[in-house]
């Protein structure tokens, strides 16, 4: 138990959380046509 209880620490969960978010924004911008990729064009 102490192994888990080390591996959840309060810095590893907002890791995680930050993580996650970034994971889901990526997730939800690649199905939307990336318009800022040909604006240079």
């Amino acid at each position: 138990m102490k192994f888990i209880r080390r591996l959840f620490t309060r810095e590893n969960g907002w890791a995680l959380l930050l993580c996650l978010i970034v994971l889901l924004v990526i997730i939800f911008t690649a199905a939307q046509s990336p318009q800022w990729i040909y604006q240079g064009f």
